[in-house]
């Protein structure tokens, strides 16, 4: 169904059709246990992983494909979000009892959302916290023993006040990294994702006590990642020849593969020269009319050193973007235990690794729900025949786009290293990463000034079919998007148009319009029979285009141009109808031929739109009484009447039944405007 049938029919097609693997998983970022979902994470990433799940589902079989995401149970956000609301009276449970009732609103939303996760997990809970510890402590070890880790002395926040060790979210300052505006920078990586060293953060602040905190020194293991910057350079050649990979992903990940360098402003550069012989080797990089001026190292360990200098000197400095070692272990109780590997004291486990192979004890835990073994996850994982599709956020490339990599990299076998790596092995995941989904023109961060609307309040004013549809539309794969619904826009003017509603329009009147004239008319004229008449061939030429143009797009993740695809075939639908089909002047024959024709167009619409609006094209298959395989890219060029026998009787369609129409807000919303 997928490599081979793509193989025989390109020889009918100037442009080949893409291949498709045989299995698949698809995952979605992980939001933290400490909240419900806002639209972003629903908007922003879920949305998309789960309609190229549905995809994929239709395409290669739904028992070829696994969706995984969960909620990410640990961490000190997580905790710290926990004690807050403890404190102020919010909450009078445990920490777990606070993640699990997080959790289950996450899956709440997501259901209503018509998201589709096989499992919806949590690496905190249950069975999946089970299992997603017994492969940490796998994945750790393996890297000990080939020899991947190392334990690093650095130095960690302190409350002298407080008398205690300062987790990540309990320290906020400046973000150290050059060209960074952040202010919400924490303990060793701020809200927009860059990694620093703790010592580096500008102006730092105990949120316990208001305090500027000290530094002490602690020792946890790090992952060897600046050992990797080769094969990771490797790896993003053969990236930016790939037409699914979005520059955005690349373009990030070579940022961190250049030399380390140190910026320095203009006013400290008699300082600089006066100290210059006293730094570690490096090369003074001339750059006329820049406020600052930049010095390379060679090393990691010579930039760190030239900062410690500089710092003791009062000089003012930022840090590019290059590879430091990936912190693995810490000292927050609420993680996952980690391995003791040489006798150390009891650690966790970082939350931003273990949340990387997280999506891997997911796998393994639905493969148990459904009765097979766990060690089948190495079909989709480690399979030259399968593909991992990874949908992030922008701000997440780091780690899913260098992190990840370069552990998956380390565990293959030491003499055999590569970026490409043999059957067998942790196969590189596709990574696919949306820009920033905006809200009114800024950055919205349930941490930040512009607090985003909640997933769950958006559905007060919008059908989850409406809000799909739009957010698909947005093209986030290409450049960050503002959202802009009417409702929540202080600035929005009454006559302004809703672009959420006019999104939704497509469904709600053009296409639904067909649907309903087509059975209404069946039912009037044919006795409720579809007919058994073949489509015109120029119905099953355009249906055959508006198909491979829709597959070109969506093997490209171009979800945006899946829905112009869309909105031509089916408006062009809408204008054939309204010229073709006069029933009162036509013979029966004439009638049936143009039922069939508008037949053929509502299925081949229905299945392109399926993954984009599940719910009404669930209903239309409800009406049209015939099973999923009508959703089978295996025949889909076929007419229904090749899933139905003869004189097939479609489900009574009852006088003004919609298959897809706008929130009942909106009708209140027409009656206000016509009474003004």
């Amino acid at each position: 169904m997928g490599r081979n049938r793509n193989k025989s029919e390109n020889k009918n097609f100037e442009i080949p059709r893409p291949e498709f693997p045989e299995k698949a998983v698809i995952t979605g970022g992980m939001p933290y246990g400490n909240k419900e979902l806002h639209f972003g994470h629903v908007g922003g990433m879920l949305v998309f992983a789960d309609t190229f799940a549905r995809f994929l589902r239709d395409r290669i079989g739904k028992e070829n494909v696994i969706f995984v995401s969960g909620t990410d149970c640990y961490g000190s956000p997580i905790a710290e979000g926990w004690r807050k609301k403890v404190e102020s009276g919010e909450f009078s449970g445990t920490l777990e009892e606070f993640v699990n009732s997080n959790h289950e609103k996450q899956k709440a939303t997501l259901n209503a959302y018509g998201i589709s996760p096989n499992l919806f997990a949590a690496s905190g809970l249950g069975r999946s916290k089970e299992i997603h510890a017994e492969v940490t402590d796998w994945f750790l070890k393996s890297l000990y023993e080939k020899h991947q880790l190392e334990q690093l002395s650095t130095m960690q926040f302190f409350d002298e006040k407080a008398g205690v060790f300062l987790n990540g979210r309990q320290v906020i300052g400046k973000c150290p990294v050059e060209g960074c505006t952040s202010d919400k920078a924490y303990a060793d990586e701020c809200e927009l994702g860059h990694q620093y060293m703790p010592e580096n953060l500008i102006n730092p602040i105990s949120t316990l006590t208001g305090e500027a905190p000290v530094m002490k020194p602690v020792t946890n293991w790090y992952f060897k990642l600046r050992d990797y910057e080769k094969l990771m350079q490797e790896w993003v050649a053969e990236l930016q020849k790939r037409k699914d990979i979005r520059p955005v992903v690349w373009k990030t990940i070579d940022e961190f593969l250049k030399p380390p360098v140190i910026y320095i402003k203009r006013e400290f550069e008699e300082k600089y020269f006066n100290l210059k012989s006293s730094l570690p080797e490096h090369n003074y990089l001339e750059e006329a009319k820049k406020p600052s001026f930049t010095i390379e190292f060679q090393t990691l360990s010579d930039c760190d050193e030239a900062c410690k200098i500089l710092t003791e000197n009062q000089i003012r400095y930022r840090t590019g973007k290059t590879l430091v070692p990936f912190r693995l272990t810490g000292n927050v109780e609420w993680g996952v235990p980690a391995p003791v590997l040489e006798g150390e004291e009891p650690l966790t486990v970082w939350v931003w690794p273990e949340s990387l192979w997280a999506p891997i004890s997911f796998t393994q835990t639905y493969l148990e729900s459904i009765g097979h073994s766990r060690d089948e996850w190495k079909n989709y994982w480690c399979s030259k025949k399968s593909n991992v599709y990874q949908f992030i956020g922008q701000d997440n490339i780091y780690f899913y786009g260098i992190a990840e990599p370069a552990m998956w990299m380390a565990q293959q076998n030491a003499e055999t290293k590569t970026s490409a790596p043999a059957e067998g092995e942790l196969q590189m995941p596709l990574i696919v990463a949306n820009h920033h989904i905006l809200f009114l023109d800024k950055k919205a961060s349930s941490s930040g000034d512009v607090k985003p609307p909640m997933a769950d309040d958006l559905l007060n004013y919008y059908t989850p079919e409406q809000l799909r549809m739009h957010w698909l539309g947005l093209g986030l794969g290409r450049s960050s998007v503002s959202f802009m619904p009417k409702p929540f826009n202080p600035l929005a003017k009454p006559e302004d148009t809703d672009p959420v509603v006019k999104d939704g329009l497509l469904l709600s009147n053009v296409y639904n319009r067909i649907i309903r004239t087509a059975f209404y008319t069946a039912q009037k004229y044919c006795d409720g029979i579809l007919p058994d008449v073949a489509p015109e061939e120029n119905f099953l030429a355009d249906g055959k285009k508006a198909v491979l143009e829709y597959e070109r797009h969506m093997s490209k993740f171009a979800f945006h141009q899946c829905t112009y695809v869309l909105d031509s075939y089916i408006r062009n639908g809408s204008k054939y109808m309204s010229k073709a089909l006069k029933p009162d002047e036509q013979t029966p024959e004439e009638l049936a031929q143009v039922l069939a024709n508008l037949f053929y167009l509502i299925r081949i619409a229905g299945i392109l739109l399926h993954p984009f609006a599940p719910f009404g094209t669930e209903k239309l298959r409800e009406y049209l009484q015939v099973d999923e395989s009508v959703w089978s890219w295996e025949h889909i060029f076929e007419p229904l009447t090749f899933f139905t026998g003869e004189k097939h009787e479609l489900k009574f369609l009852p006088p003004r039944t919609d298959f897809f129409t706008r929130h009942e807000s909106q009708f209140a919303q027409d009656s206000e405007n016509e009474v003004d």
